[in-house]
């Protein structure tokens, strides 16, 4: 899921449920990835079994509820930009 910050303030992105927090620059973007942890690759947690994130918007922040095992950020070009990436196995399996 890519997100836009399209103000000329900062932004602040919580990913719940981990209530991690990250501050979305003016005029940038950030892309969230999670994946399932399940065979079928239907996702916990949802109303419907395609849904993999929901959205909260206020007009200072996001909350990202993400419905996968884990999850990881990175900016519009590809760069991580969550400390934590080595939490999710399927980011970095040999971990």
């Amino acid at each position: 899921m890519v997100l836009s910050n399209n103000s000329v303030v900062p932004l602040e992105l919580t990913v719940e449920p981990w209530a991690d927090i990250h501050w979305m620059p003016p005029m940038q973007a950030c892309v969230v990835v999670t994946h399932s942890p399940a065979t079928d690759g239907s996702w916990s947690g949802t109303l419907r079994r395609d849904e993999s994130f929901r959205v909260d918007h206020r007009p200072d922040s996001i909350t990202v509820w993400v419905n996968g095992s884990c999850f990881h950020l990175s900016d519009a070009d590809g760069n991580a930009i969550n400390a934590a990436d080595w939490h999710c196995p399927a980011q970095n399996p040999a971990s």
